[in-house]
């Protein structure tokens, strides 16, 4: 029994240290005008043109946007965003996670856009 108890250690000490040395994701930089603990939303389909909203809390409206992007940080229990959004007549949302991530952080909706109708954070997805 003593052996196989050490063996059992041995191995989780292994994986313990391979966790341990692992890299982090890398955050990806705040984009102009969006802070840390925001999160915003764009007219194109990326971040290259003015924001538009950005906000650390809830928000609900009706916003035609190309791009929105979680750029919140560690906060357990609220650092998730579910966007909601209308397309073509029909209601979809998307949980993100903060930037950078693991999982989706940003959505690009292409150049046609939707319209924005809520952005409520939360817990994980």
């Amino acid at each position: 029994m003593r052996k196989l108890s050490s063996a059992a250690l041995a191995a989780s000490a292994a994986i313990l240290g391979t966790v341990a040395i692992a890299p982090n994701a890398s955050a990806e930089p705040s984009p102009p005008d969006c802070p840390t603990g925001n999160v915003c939303a764009w007219s194109s389909s990326a971040y290259n043109s003015p924001t538009i909203l950005k906000t650390e809390g809830n928000w609900t409206g009706s916003l035609k946007v190309g791009f929105i992007m979680n750029n919140g940080f560690p906060s357990p229990g609220s650092d998730h965003i579910q966007a909601t959004w209308v397309f073509d007549g029909g209601t979809y949302n998307r949980c993100l996670h903060f930037n950078p991530g693991p999982g989706e952080y940003k959505v690009a909706f292409g150049p046609q856009g939707v319209e924005l109708k809520s952005l409520t954070w939360r817990g994980e997805c």
